[in-house]
């Protein structure tokens, strides 16, 4: 069986967020049992539709990356009770037809969804609004487990780097959970 290659979007840009480190402490889990990389999508423009064919060339690309993906994971804030305007952004540009004769490049992909914030909730809020959404673009969505950390402060250490001392054993359930949920898909 080919490896498995997993991308990890981020709903953050900004380059020291918790839930970029919650990806990077994810990729360090999974080591060498897939490939995993985060999606780099900061030149992504805001979707017009007057601009949308030829799309644009940082388009083509998260599109491209998208497509030799097996499995999509993301790594939600919660800003407002819900996820990142940049994020959405993001997903309705790969939500999008290719060309009249290529589909959009979500529909049937495995994805996972974990998150850290702040605040209480633990961007389980945001999780629901996310799963709504990619569920309608035909994801494949791994419902059970789901990660959602809350006071993200307790699980950081005095320079703010993310330690995760009470989520570390939710986290490497869930990166056991989505490949076996991957392997299943394929």
């Amino acid at each position: 069986m080919a490896a498995i290659k997993i991308t990890a979007i981020v709903g953050s840009l900004r380059q020291d967020s918790y839930n970029r480190q919650l990806a990077l402490h994810t990729k360090q889990l999974i080591g060498d049992q897939a490939e995993f990389a985060l999606l780099d999508y900061s030149d992504v423009p805001l979707l017009n539709q007057d601009k949308e064919y030829p799309a644009p060339e940082a388009v083509k690309r998260v599109r491209a990356t998208i497509q030799s993906s097996d499995g999509i994971w993301f790594f939600t804030p919660e800003y407002n009770h819900f996820f990142p305007g940049v994020l959405k952004n993001l997903i309705d540009w790969l939500s999008r037809p290719i060309s009249d004769s290529e589909p959009q490049v979500l529909g049937g992909k495995a994805a996972a969804i974990s998150g850290i914030t702040p605040g209480m909730s633990g961007t389980g809020i945001a999780q629901d609004h996310l799963v709504t959404l990619i569920s309608l673009l035909n994801m494949r969505v791994m419902n059970q487990p789901r990660l959602t950390i809350p006071n993200a402060a307790q699980q950081t250490d005095a320079e703010d780097r993310l330690v995760l001392t009470t989520s570390a054993p939710f986290l490497e359930r869930q990166v056991q959970a989505f490949l076996r949920f991957i392997k299943n898909m394929k």
